[in-house]
This record gives structure tokens, C-alpha cells and sequence, in this order.
């Protein structure tokens, strides 16, 4: 019984990379920082943190369970709780189910718009794991459904989405976007073997570069027209610059004739990116 309290915990941080979660989280926070062009409540962050926690935990044992196949077949995946059968398919739609009613009691404690909205997100987790089974779109809808973090976290402070906060959700779908494109060059040949549908399997590693280029520029890009309707400062200007410089550098480790750096591009480099831009949102409403 012992152990069990202690493995059980373990498999299911590891199934929903919990370490990954500094990709979307720090996005959630800007949102509500800058909303409110200051610090927001207690209450509201903690609520805002909860919907994030059961909103990804929820969106990542989808993946993992609606993919459990496609996972068995590929060597990179193959390892995963499901595939190697630590975990079965019934505790991972519990642990879903778990993480939906988090979401949804953390929904309720916060503006009235969110508790109209919350079918969205969850209807865009379920769909995007059967998408990369006939559309190479995935990666883009990947990042429209990680771009919802800062949206969300906006209205549920102030019951309103302007369109700074569409600007804000733009530059993480764009950004994620991007290195999601990344991201698939792991599977590329085995994407291409198993018919399933990348923008690297669908264009090739060339194109795969030129779209994540594109996708960050677009990131810079919104994150300045954000900027530029919101009384921020000095600082949130200098954190758009170095997400900009990040950027430029995480391109700089990897080329289509040199991959071998990948792990630190995509890995690295993003949880980097998203710390640095809130703590200098951060630093911005609070000086």
C-alpha cells in the first residue's frame, strides 16, 4: 500500500510531463498580470493555477491514452506508462476524469464568462490527438490550445477579452507553434512509416524550418502589438527583446543538415523563454 502511494504518483507526473508544465504556466500568469496592470488576488491566482494544473493534466493523459497505440510503435515512445503497461487504460481516463473536476471546480471560482467558455478548451484536447491521423494542421492547433492560457487566465480576472489579451494568446500559439515544428522532427520516419500526418512528413525538414521561423516572428510580433495597447514599461519591452534574442539563438542550434542539438532547442530553451518573459512582466507591473 506504501508503495503504491508513492509509485502511482510518480507514473502519472511522468505520463503529463509535469516538468513541462513551465511552458504554459508562466503564459497564464502574464495574462493575469497584466490584465489587471498589476498583481491579482490570491484567490484568482490560486484558482487560475488550479484550472491550468487540471486543464494540462487533463489534455496530456487524452494524448497519452487516445495515442497509446501509435506510441507502442514508435522506439522514441514506446517506453511511456501506457505502451510498457505500468499504467492501465482505465486508471488513465480516471486520472482524466480527476483532472476534468479540478478544472471545473477551479472554472466556478472564477468570472462568470469562463464557466461558459470551459467546454472549448476540453472539446479542442479531445480533437487534437486524432488530428496528426489526417492533417499535418495539428501543430497549429496544438499552439490555438496552448494560446487559450492567457486568454483564460484574462477573463477569469475581468470578465472580458480585448483584444491585447487575443494578442497575448496569439504569441503562445505562435510560439508553440513553432517548436512543435521542432518537435515532430524527432518522429519524422516514423511518422512517414505509420502514415500519420506532420508538417515535417507532409514538406519536409526545409519547410519545417521556414514555418517555425515564421511562427516565432509571429510571437515577436504580437507580443509587441500587445504591448503597444497596454500601459506597460521599460521592462515588459526589454523581456520582448529577450524572447526575441532567445528565439533567434534556440534557431542558431539547429539547421536542417544539423539536428543534434534538438533536445536543447525544444527542451531547453522554451522553459527558458517563458520564465524570463514573466519575470519581466513581473518586474514591469510591480515597479
Amino acid at each position: 500500500m506504501t508503495e503504491a502511494i508513492v509509485r502511482y504518483p510518480r507514473l502519472f507526473a511522468s505520463l503529463v510531463k509535469v516538468e513541462h508544465t513551465v511552458f504554459a504556466l508562466p503564459f497564464a500568469y502574464i495574462g493575469a498580470f497584466l490584465a489587471v496592470d498589476g498583481v491579482p488576488r490570491a484567490h484568482d491566482l490560486f484558482w487560475i493555477t488550479a484550472a491550468m494544473v487540471g486543464a494540462r493534466s487533463l489534455a496530456m493523459a487524452l494524448n497519452r491514452l487516445i495515442d497509446a497505440g501509435i506510441d507502442a510503435r514508435n522506439p522514441r515512445t514506446a517506453g511511456r506508462e501506457l505502451p510498457r503497461g505500468v499504467l492501465r487504460p482505465w486508471q488513465v481516463l480516471v486520472f482524466s476524469l480527476a483532472s476534468l473536476a479540478v478544472f471545473l471546480v477551479a472554472v466556478y471560482q472564477l468570472a462568470p464568462i469562463v464557466r461558459w467558455l470551459w467546454p472549448i478548451p476540453v472539446a479542442a484536447f479531445v480533437i487534437y490527438p486524432y488530428l496528426k491521423r489526417w492533417s499535418w494542421v495539428s501543430h497549429f492547433w496544438l499552439g490555438a490550445v496552448d494560446g487559450l492560457a492567457p486568454l483564460g487566465a484574462w477573463a477569469a480576472i475581468t470578465n472580458e477579452l480585448p483584444w491585447e489579451a487575443w494578442a497575448l494568446g496569439g504569441a503562445v500559439a505562435f510560439w508553440v507553434a513553432g517548436f512543435d515544428l521542432f518537435y515532430a522532427l524527432f518522429d519524422l520516419d516514423i511518422d512517414r512509416a505509420q502514415g500519420l500526418h506532420s508538417l515535417p512528413a507532409r514538406f519536409g525538414v526545409g519547410a519545417t524550418f521556414a514555418g517555425a521561423r515564421l511562427c516565432h516572428a509571429a510571437t515577436v510580433a504580437c507580443l509587441v502589438a500587445a504591448g503597444l495597447g497596454l500601459p506597460v514599461g521599460a521592462l515588459y519591452w526589454i523581456g520582448v527583446a529577450a524572447v526575441a534574442g532567445l528565439l533567434l539563438y534556440e534557431h542558431s542550434l539547429v539547421s536542417p543538415s544539423d539536428r543534434r542539438r534538438l533536445d536543447m532547442a525544444f527542451f531547453t530553451m522554451n522553459g527558458v523563454i517563458s520564465v524570463t518573459f514573466f519575470a519581466f512582466v513581473l518586474g514591469d507591473v510591480l515597479l
